[in-house]
């Protein structure tokens, strides 16, 4: 289960969360936590479906590296009601430079993990994933 090269294992609430994310839309967001003691990804923040991108984005810590995907609600031109998951890395300047290898390396197999992502951001600051973006 643990990847090679970081040694990473993605705990199965991780994957069973996102699945409630995409099928039943359970969930507006979820950030994910690196557990370094453990070498185990887990959850750490669901959020509920009525909360805002704002929620969303107050729930990132300001100097500490995170995943999260996030459920986003859109209408297109043509007036129909889509959604898109974004998975964002979340790895902001002021985290630990360990944090950020360790974030960085574990990232594709995290993120392989969770199918049905549709857009990938790489955030380092809250600018770098405004609604605008």
């Amino acid at each position: 289960m643990a990847n090679s090269s970081s040694g990473m294992a993605v705990h199965d609430e991780c994957k069973l969360k996102f699945l409630e994310l995409k099928a039943k839309r359970s969930y507006r967001f979820i950030v994910f936590k690196i557990e370094e003691k453990i070498q185990q990804v887990t959850v750490e923040k669901l959020g509920e479906p009525n909360e805002s991108y704002e929620d969303f984005t107050a729930s990132l810590p300001a100097d500490e590296c995170r995943y999260a995907v996030y459920d986003f609600d859109f209408t297109t031109d043509e007036n129909c009601q889509k959604s898109k998951i974004f998975f964002v890395a979340w790895s902001p300047d002021t985290s630990r430079i360990r944090s950020k290898m360790l974030y960085a390396s574990s990232k594709d197999r995290f993120r392989r993990e969770l199918d049905g992502v549709q857009v990938e951001l790489q955030a380092t600051d809250p600018s770098e994933m405004s609604l605008d973006i």
